[in-house]
């Protein structure tokens, strides 16, 4: 469907133009119209089909449309990192660029400084607030931010954030929202807790399921089965062989990456590390570096893993599984977006071989496994089923006979 044949603002459409955007998602053709109806709805769709534009598009064509006031907060968007608030909030600015429409990313990890633009933004009124659960607490706990007139209620990637430990803290939100509200749930992921979250917070919505757990079809799925020792020396030979300027490397500990990081600087390569030791404006630089094409190589946590749109990635590379089988659809669907073509990488160690048959089990799916190379030294055999155990207690012991219960006839009368 063309953004043409939806019934959008004209400003809106001519943001869109300029930004070439033509052509909706189907996440986005099934949702806008449903928003537009003022309906509440829940959506699950997987990382790179464009379910952000899904709900901002609507939301603004409404703001534009309805009478609202300029100096209180009409919609509340909840997301899980502050990296994906500032991403909603660049995206929200192209948007809305021929639009009299204001907004805030709301997060933690800054200064002073930009904690207190974050609260007069709020203490005065923006149209949009995009914010972490975290810091919009502490904003609230404050007091004098008056959130009556939030007319929509987005959170979104749910799942993430119930993983993270905010559930309690998104009820805590939501008490202080009118109960006249429109409420837009977005999830990678369908859950028993997401249902519950749902019926917590959302009224008669109206549900969207797209294809999920399932990677595109364009990406190079392939493993390495290796010993944990191989693992570097893999990954340099992967990056000796061949100029790959636009790659992102995931790690499930920030130890690693540091390491990872410092392998590829003794490289000559132009590369950077995102993970929990960085203070928000570096990460900012990082990411900005990176987009620019400054940085080749981003060695990085899960932090990134969701919510980064960043265009054009090459190759991704999953040094260690993930632990959740949903994860490593995550990581690999930042390349081979908008229909692109991409590579997906995974080392499988010892241990991470039962994961990573859960994975394949996940995208039914076997990803073609490659031979390391023979300077390497051998693979061990690919065994991705757990060994039988008995259960405990269960074991019998050596030279042990179990005596049979005696019978006891009872005597008495009662």
């Amino acid at each position: 469907m063309n953004f043409n044949d939806l019934p959008l603002e004209a400003e809106l459409l001519d943001g869109l133009q300029a930004m070439n955007f033509k052509e909706a998602t189907p996440i986005q053709e099934k949702a806008i119209p449903l928003i537009l109806d003022k309906k509440d709805i829940i959506a699950c769709a997987q990382t790179g089909t464009g379910k952000t534009a899904a709900y901002l598009l609507p939301i603004l064509n409404i703001l534009c449309q309805r009478k609202h006031p300029e100096d209180k907060i009409n919609a509340l968007i909840m997301v899980p990192t502050r990296e994906l608030a500032l991403q909603i909030d660049q995206q929200l600015d192209a948007f809305a660029y021929f639009l009299p429409v204001t907004s805030v990313a709301v997060y933690g990890g800054g200064d002073g400084a930009i904690f207190s633009q974050q609260e007069k933004a709020m203490r005065s009124g923006v149209d949009v607030v995009i914010a972490t659960p975290g810091r919009l607490i502490s904003l609230l706990n404050m007091g004098k931010i008056d959130m009556s007139f939030v007319q929509f209620f987005v959170l979104d990637e749910a799942d993430r954030m119930l993983e993270m430990g905010f559930v309690d803290d998104i009820m805590r939100i939501a008490s202080y929202l009118p109960k006249q509200k429109q409420t837009l749930l977005f999830s990678a992921t369908m859950a028993p807790k997401i249902r519950e979250l749902a019926r917590k917070t959302l009224i008669q919505p109206a549900e969207i399921h797209l294809a999920t757990s399932k990677p595109a079809d364009k990406i190079d799925q392939s493993a390495y089965v290796c010993y944990e020792a191989q693992k570097l020396a893999l990954i340099k030979g992967i990056f000796a062989s061949q100029a790959l300027t636009r790659v992102i490397v995931f790690s499930s500990s920030k130890q690693k990456v540091k390491e990872i990081y410092h392998t590829f600087k003794r490289m000559h390569l132009k590369v950077a590390s995102m993970h929990s030791d960085l203070e928000q404006a570096e990460r900012e630089t990082v990411m900005r570096n990176f987009k620019n094409g400054h940085i080749h190589i981003l060695v990085a946590t899960d932090i990134v893993a969701r919510g980064i749109d960043i265009e054009d990635i090459q190759m991704v590379i999953n040094y260690d599984v993930p632990h959740d089988a949903e994860d490593y659809v995550h990581r690999i669907g930042r390349t081979a977006r908008a229909g692109g073509e991409g590579i997906a990488i995974t080392f499988i160690a010892e241990k991470e071989q039962y994961k990573f048959g859960a994975i394949e089990k996940l995208i039914e799916k076997e990803v073609r496994k490659v031979p390391l190379p023979e300077e390497l030294g051998e693979a061990p055999a690919y065994h991705p089923q757990p060994k039988k155990r008995h259960p405990r207690g269960k074991y019998p012991r050596k030279g042990f006979n179990k005596r049979p219960k005696k019978s006891v006839e009872r005597t008495d009368n009662k």
